[in-house]
């Protein structure tokens, strides 16, 4: 779309700048190659020195291999080869990683800076040295003014050691200090595309907002009180490309044409290529980490209650020192053969960056989502977001507990009796549930979202959890023999 806020434009007086633009990448690195053939491809056209590259976070997912078997080096060399120039940290870095590990992995292979506008250290409560709160870069004769901002889940982050601001006060705040030194005033914005047009039509001063988050794809920008906002969707099927035209007599952007290339198509650099093999040969090394060797196979049933359920349950109960432990079947891909298991194959069957967590249930909640976990639209519902990385949410699985059920019975019904160890489940008691944090933040079972006192256990992964429990041969035995949800007779 061309936004054109003049009939008539003089152009030799005009300084061009393209932007080029990727968010919530979250290391799809099959797509990189492509992204790099195109904006180098623009490049080669447009000359270096009017084009910027810039990256709005979610780019490092610890789902995927090469990221974490490299601990993000990877994400950050195949950056590097592509020619980023900076780029915002989104929810996936910062709350994936601890900030000494990312500390670590910026300082040495980051060759761009990393923006962190309103992220600070807890302890100094100022911006980490291997990050900047904003950043002024020079091309086409302007100085371009970028500020980054990332999604304040701020318990979270407190824990890993983070301070998180509030987004659009720190925006505010740094376009007040960059407008009046700089032509071009741009926002890498992790927030989602509500909070992008609130800023939008509250914060004055800013030019053009390059979003993320919510992986939203925005073909054509939206104009919003003088403020231009442009996406481009997820995992980088799509790359983001803008060209300006700024008048410096008047100061200002007289004309602005924003669009997304779909790179289905679009060739492979081959450097990128080769470096993304070099990682991927290097990363299923270091994942190549024996965590036990299994006497038998433990299968796993989304629908109903199975053996590597049941472990993943009991670890969750004696990783967070609870009365009961309790996760959904869907959160594992696939069940594990007997012989060797390695870190590498943990991570395939159990790829989500899930935390485990703890809380105080009510009975009456926890039997609500017990009832839940025996219907077809709760088993077959498929999740979005929130770390999950499995098919269907599944059937619940159990640890702690015995119920016994009627299927016969109408829905919410069909529970006969829950015991607790040795005692009734009583409803109006509260009892100490060893979970995953989805739960908590409400997606899944509705009941579980009504835990109080919520802890979260960081940084360790649910995976992690599973690797303690299969060092464990006695919970191993239990989880093939128990059974924790039987059918009335």
């Amino acid at each position: 779309m061309l936004i054109n806020t003049e009939v008539a434009l003089v152009p030799d007086k005009l300084q061009r700048l393209v932007v080029l633009h990727t968010n919530d990448l979250h290391s799809h690195f099959e797509q990189m190659p492509k992204v790099a053939a195109y904006f180098n491809q623009v490049r080669e056209r447009e000359t270096l020195d009017c084009t910027l590259t810039l990256d709005i976070g979610d780019h490092m997912d610890r789902g995927r291999p090469e990221t974490e078997g490299t601990g993000g080096i990877a994400n950050l060399e195949i950056m590097n080869a592509t020619g980023y120039e900076a780029m915002v940290f989104g929810n996936n870095e910062g709350l994936t990683f601890t900030p000494e590990s990312l500390g670590e992995t910026v300082r040495e292979y980051a060759s761009f800076p990393v923006i962190g506008s309103n992220l600070l250290d807890k302890k100094t409560e100022i911006t980490p040295d291997f990050m900047v709160p904003y950043h002024i870069i020079h091309k086409s004769g302007l100085r371009i003014g970028l500020i980054g901002v990332t999604a304040a889940f701020a318990e979270y982050y407190h824990l890993l050691g983070w301070q998180v601001t509030d987004p659009l006060q720190a925006v505010a705040h740094y376009t007040g200090l960059l407008r009046p030194d700089v032509e071009v005033l741009i926002v890498l914005s992790h927030l989602g595309l509500r909070m992008d047009e609130q800023m939008a039509n509250e914060i004055e001063g800013i030019d053009l907002i390059l979003g993320a988050h919510t992986h939203h794809l925005l073909e054509e920008p939206l104009f919003l009180s003088g403020t231009y906002v442009c996406a481009a969707g997820k995992f980088g099927q799509y790359a983001g490309h803008i060209e300006l035209a700024y008048d410096p007599a008047e100061g200002r952007i007289r004309e602005l044409e924003g669009r997304v290339v779909d790179l289905a198509a679009q060739d492979n650099d081959s450097s990128v290529s080769a470096l993304l093999q070099h990682y991927q040969a290097s990363a299923s090394a270091a994942l190549d980490v024996e965590v036990t060797r299994l006497r038998q196979p433990l299968s796993i049933d989304w629908y109903g209650e199975s053996p590597l359920g049941n472990l993943v349950a009991a670890g969750l109960r004696r990783w967070t020192s609870a009365d009961i432990g309790l996760v959904n079947s869907g959160q594992l891909l696939q069940g594990l053969k007997e012989g060797r298991i390695t870190r590498g194959q943990l991570l395939d069957i159990c790829p989500g960056p899930i935390n485990p967590c703890r809380f105080l249930l009510s009975g009456r909640d926890l039997l609500q989502a017990l009832e839940e976990s025996l219907l077809e639209e709760f088993r077959t519902k498929r999740i979005r977001g929130l770390g999950f990385r499995g098919e269907v949410l599944g059937a619940i699985s159990l640890d702690g507990m015995h119920v016994e059920f009627d299927p016969a019975r109408e829905p919410y019904h069909q529970i006969v009796s829950v015991r607790v160890g040795d005692s009734p489940l009583e409803t109006n008691r509260d009892y100490l549930v060893g979970t995953i944090d989805m739960f908590a933040f409400g997606s899944g079972y509705l009941s579980l979202k009504l835990g109080k006192q919520v802890e979260y256990l960081l940084p360790e992964f649910l995976r992690d959890v599973l690797a303690a429990e299969l060092q464990n041969e006695q919970s191993i035995h239990t989880s093939l023999t128990s059974r924790h949800w039987t059918m009335s007779s």
